[in-house]
């Protein structure tokens, strides 16, 4: 008899495993589509304005080095929050087969799971490609594979899967998701620690900062990558808490989701 922690993961692994299935014929397009902006940030600012200036903020040698763990936390942000939100309201607007799988008898913990972690897939695909261009412009392997760095990218990974989870399970059209991603998504993108040190800001500006998600994976990516002796243990706590708390508050949305 399988104990309900080995229903409740087996159970996720057949979501996942079903969109995998969806996922893999588009496994470049994935891959590459969250690549564009970093791009467009490394040759912008990393290139061209860091050419100009020095970082002056630690880590690392250039400014280029120092926003390029940025960039890594900045893609895995985008693509599980859009891919996520997308495919799930394509499942419940377009395709309507997203009311076959609620009426499946398992666990509401078990599908907000597995469609995160489908996110946290597409969010991985996405940033390995940016870690890639990160280390040919660096040549700092480890760096950037070590098991901090990768722990960190994991759980941001979650965070923004099940914050697309939760907006998809809730707008009403897909109109409705480029309002969360104007409000929330497009002012974490620069207010997030991407392109600066959050220490340097005004005392009033880094309280809004910090309440942020990305600030703790930016600032922990840099560390991790650059100065593990300066490693704000706290990011991961901070990061494990939000990722939790969406789980509890997922499950909920599935549990009570009518459409």
């Amino acid at each position: 008899m399988r104990s309900p922690l080995s229903t409740l993961w087996q159970d996720s692994i057949t979501i996942l495993w079903g969109d995998w299935l969806d996922l893999r014929v588009r496994v470049v397009q994935v891959a590459a589509s969250g690549l564009v902006s970093p791009l467009i940030y490394i040759l912008a600012f990393g290139l061209g304005l860091g050419n100009t200036m020095r970082s002056g903020m630690g880590g690392g040698n250039s400014y280029l080095e120092f926003m390029l763990p940025g960039m890594v936390a900045l893609s895995s942000m985008t693509i599980c929050f859009a891919g996520t939100v997308f495919s799930i309201c394509g499942e419940r607007l377009f395709t309507k087969n997203f009311e076959e799988m609620l009426l499946v008898p398992i666990h509401p913990l078990s599908l907000y799971l597995g469609k995160m972690m489908a996110g946290i897939l597409r969010g991985l695909m996405t940033s390995g490609s940016v870690l890639v261009v990160a280390i040919l412009f660096t040549g700092k392997i480890w760096s950037f594979l070590n098991p901090l760095f990768l722990l960190l990218l994991l759980l941001n990974c979650a965070v923004f899967s099940g914050l697309g989870v939760l907006v998809g399970l809730t707008v009403k059209s897909l109109e409705s998701v480029g309002i969360y991603n104007n409000f929330i998504i497009v002012p974490m993108s620069f207010l997030g620690a991407t392109f600066f040190d959050p220490t340097q800001l005004p005392a009033a500006l880094k309280v809004v900062v910090y309440l942020l998600p990305l600030t703790y994976t930016s600032i922990g990516l840099r560390a991790a990558a650059y100065d593990m002796s300066q490693f704000p243990w706290y990011s991961i706590v901070v990061l494990a808490i939000v990722a939790l708390g969406l789980s509890i508050i997922g499950a909920r949305q599935f549990a009570n989701q009518q459409d």
